[in-house]
C-alpha cells in the first residue's frame, strides 16, 4: 500500500472515530500518523498554512506554550475551548490567530476564569517565533487527550446588541472553497415571513431582514448581533461555531456529505449541545431541508404564541 493510500484510509477511518464519538480511537490513528511523520515537515514552510503539521508530541506541561491558529475562523472558535484546559498545565501561554478572532479568544479565556494568556495577531508574512512547544490549535482536542465534553459550555460571552424580541439570525453563505455548503438564499425568503430576522453576512440582501445592508464583517459587531438573536439558523460556516459557542439556539443547514465534525444521521452534535442539524436527504435538495425548517420554525412560534 503506497503513502497516499495510507493516508486516505488513515483519515477515513479517523473521520469514522470522530463521527462515533470514539475519540480514544481518533486519538490512537493520530498517534500512528504523528509516529511516521518527518519531523523536518514540522510547521513546512512550503505548504500552505492549512496543510501544516505544528505539534510534533512534546510536553507542554509547564513548559512556554504557542498555539497556532493556521486553519479558518470557524475552526479557531471551534477549538478554543481547549485554551483554558491549556493554560492550566502549561507555564505561560500565547495564542496567535486571526486579529478579527483576539477579542473573542480573550473572552473565552475569561469566562473560564482564566488570565494572562499573551494574544499575538497573526501576520502569514511574518509569523511568531518558535516557543518551547508549538501546537496548532485544531490540534488540541489530540494533544490534550480532550473531548468535547471536556470543555465547559457555552464557552464564549459577549455583551448583546440590541435587537427585537424573536429575532432569527440568517447566514446562507459559506467560504468560496466549498459551495455545496451555500444554501440559495430565496429559500430563507418564508422564514423572514416568520419572524423578525436579520442577515449574518457581510453583504446586501434582498431578504425581508431588520438589516437589509447586511451585517459588518467585524467580529466583535457579529458576535454582539449573534448573541441577541434568539435562533440563528445558518449554513456550515464561521457564524455556525460561533453561536453554538455562545450556547445558541441554532439550526445547522448541512448538505449531504458534510465533513468531519458532524455526524451522519443525527441532529445532534457533542460539539454544540445547542445546535439542531437539518441535514440534505440528498446532494443538493436545499428545498427539502427548508421546507422542514419552515416547518419547525412555525411550530415553534405557535407553540410560544399560546405561552
Amino acid at each position: 500500500m503506497g503513502n497516499r493510500a495510507r493516508m486516505t484510509d488513515r483519515t477515513h477511518r479517523w473521520i469514522a472515530a470522530m463521527r462515533a464519538q470514539d475519540y480514544a480511537a481518533a486519538w490512537a490513528i493520530s498517534d500512528e500518523a504523528l509516529a511516521q511523520r518527518d519531523a523536518a515537515s514540522r510547521d513546512d514552510p512550503a505548504l500552505p498554512y492549512h496543510l501544516r503539521w505544528v505539534w510534533d508530541g512534546r510536553d507542554y506541561r509547564g513548559k512556554h506554550c504557542l498555539v497556532r491558529c493556521y486553519h479558518g475562523l470557524g475552526d479557531t472558535i471551534q477549538f478554543a475551548r481547549f485554551l483554558p484546559l491549556l493554560a492550566e498545565r502549561t507555564a505561560s501561554l500565547r495564542v496567535e490567530a486571526d486579529p478579527r478572532l483576539l477579542p473573542l479568544i480573550d473572552a473565552v479565556v475569561s469566562k473560564a476564569g482564566g488570565s494572562g494568556i499573551g494574544l499575538i495577531p497573526f501576520d502569514p508574512a511574518r509569523p511568531a517565533a518558535p516557543s518551547d512547544c508549538d501546537i496548532e490549535i485544531t490540534e488540541l482536542d489530540f494533544a490534550l487527550r480532550a473531548t468535547p465534553a471536556d470543555a465547559r459550555l457555552p464557552y464564549l460571552s459577549v455583551s448583546q446588541a440590541l435587537l427585537p424580541r424573536g429575532t432569527v439570525g440568517l447566514c446562507y453563505g459559506a467560504g468560496a472553497w466549498d459551495s455545496g455548503r451555500c444554501v440559495p438564499p430565496d429559500l430563507l425568503a418564508p422564514v423572514c415571513s416568520l419572524a423578525p430576522c436579520l442577515t449574518l453576512m457581510p453583504e446586501p440582501t434582498a431578504l425581508d431582514v431588520l438589516n437589509p445592508a447586511g451585517c459588518p464583517f467585524d467580529m466583535e459587531t457579529t458576535a454582539a448581533l449573534t448573541a441577541a438573536t434568539d435562533l440563528v439558523i445558518t449554513a456550515d460556516t464561521m457564524i455556525a461555531h460561533l453561536a453554538g459557542a455562545m450556547g445558541k439556539p441554532t439550526w445547522l443547514l448541512l448538505k449531504a456529505e458534510p465533513d468531519w465534525r458532524w455526524p451522519v444521521g443525527s441532529h445532534r452534535t457533542p460539539w454544540y449541545p445547542s445546535m439542531h442539524i437539518y441535514a440534505q436527504s440528498a446532494p443538493g435538495d436545499w428545498v427539502g431541508v427548508l421546507a422542514q425548517v419552515w416547518h419547525d420554525l412555525a411550530a415553534l412560534r405557535f407553540r410560544t404564541a399560546e405561552r
